[in-house]
């Protein structure tokens, strides 16, 4: 399922630093790198003061619903080195971190997870750093 998504040229810029130095430093990751970069050459580019407060970008917070069993969860999309699953900060670089980002409210996601498939539903997007002034967190 493709379709338009929207990252802001910073997230742009700083993904694709991320990219270069885990290619480099940890070539394990070569299947969720090339999926991110996939996502990036398909992604839609705007300027942080003009990006949708409705869009998902780094270090927003979200309310997801797994459509396959309606439970919700609210996670944090951040960086690698940012990640811990048991405080819901989701890596861009986990399956469901790449499916989400650039996505928008009420946005189905639909993505190969281990053990099987995620389908789940972009509830809310709770925290936006680029909708509350800070262009740079």
């Amino acid at each position: 399922m493709s379709r338009a998504i929207f990252i802001t040229r910073t997230d742009q810029e700083r993904l694709e630093k991320l990219i270069q130095l885990e290619e480099e430093f940890a070539p394990d990751r070569k299947v969720h790198l090339e999926e991110l970069k996939y996502e990036l050459k398909q992604a839609v580019i705007i300027e942080p003061k003009a990006i949708p407060s409705d869009v998902i970008t780094m270090r927003s917070q979200v309310l997801l619903k797994d459509l396959s069993n309606g439970e919700e969860m609210i996670c944090t999309l951040v960086y690698p080195d940012e990640a811990d699953m048991l405080a819901g900060k989701i890596s861009v670089l986990a399956p469901i971190g790449t499916a989400i980002l650039g996505y928008r409210e009420s946005d189905r996601v639909e993505r190969a997870i281990p053990g099987g498939i995620a389908l789940l539903k972009v509830e809310k997007v709770l925290f936006q750093p680029e909708a509350s002034g800070n262009f740079d967190l």
